[in-house]
């Protein structure tokens, strides 16, 4: 049979099939092969021995967490407490365009900044908008509803930006536990221990304890600049130019013109630097 599988919690790998659960194992082979079952993937499972038998082709894999086939991520964003990060919303950002995932940005605690601050948050993200990027608050619970159809989501962010609040908000049915944000840390507490997919509007939510692995190393150079989707727009004298430190770069002018967003191209130039 042929199905997915929505937790795993130690060996026990709960994979739904026309609305019925089971919890399986996988064959002991995938371990000898160094593969990893993960969330989200589609397997070819014995319903009578419980068994995985084979993990089908992923469109795309992330190890921490260790989930699979995602379609959309919903970037949630705090605007204070946690503090609101340019840098690591763009982190975030090339993360999932390195894995083909599309792309919601939204932000969360309009409430508990001062109204400038906000128009401020808001006019950088029109710049994002532009770039196709999608922006929504919490609030805007019926457009999030309608994203979320007929797709497989990803919710991530700092801890304590309110994903799981949002997800509770979403449909309570969740009853995800939710944290406190430590006021000595300005960070949320981790609550989300184990990764679960759930079903919901024709589509999937996944809550999981956070992307760690934020770095760049393992992603190529060339990779990270395809990423940022502004460059594109630009043809520099040379094929191959990093848009970083070469003389003749256009990218590098329409940063000094305020073309690109400033802060999008230094997270660039870090980026570029941590990939190999």
């Amino acid at each position: 049979m042929r199905g997915q599988i929505v937790k795993i919690s130690s060996n026990r790998h709960t994979v739904e099939c026309d609305g019925i659960k089971y919890n399986t194992v996988p064959r002991g082979k995938f371990r000898k092969d160094k593969l990893i079952p993960k969330v989200g993937d589609y397997v070819l499972f014995d319903e009578k021995r419980l068994v995985i038998d084979e993990i089908l082709e992923r469109k795309n894999t992330f190890d921490r967490p260790m989930v699979s086939n995602i379609d959309q991520a919903f970037i949630v964003t705090s605007l204070v407490n946690p503090n609101f990060s340019l840098g690591l919303l763009d982190r975030l950002i090339t993360l999932m365009e390195l894995h083909n995932v599309s792309v919601v940005i939204c932000l969360t605690k309009i409430d508990l900044v001062l109204e400038n601050t906000y128009k401020e948050i808001r006019n950088l993200m029109k710049y994002y908008e532009k770039l196709g990027y999608k922006v929504v608050t919490n609030q805007d619970i019926d457009k999030i509803k309608e994203l979320i159809k007929n797709k497989t989501n990803v919710f991530v962010g700092q801890t304590g930006a309110g994903k799981s609040t949002l997800l509770n908000k979403l449909n309570p049915g969740f009853n995800l536990e939710v944290g406190e944000v430590s006021l000595a840390l300005g960070r949320g507490r981790h609550t989300t221990r184990n990764v679960t997919l759930f079903p919901f509007l024709d589509g999937k939510v996944m809550d999981t304890p956070g992307f760690s692995a934020l770095d760049f190393s393992s992603y190529k150079k060339e990779d990270i600049k395809k990423s940022f989707r502004e460059f594109s727009l630009y043809s520099c004298p040379f094929k191959d130019c990093s848009h970083t430190k070469e003389e003749e770069c256009i990218v590098k002018k329409a940063v000094e013109d305020k073309e690109i967003l400033e802060s999008r191209y230094n997270s660039y130039l870090k980026f570029y630097e941590e990939g190999r």
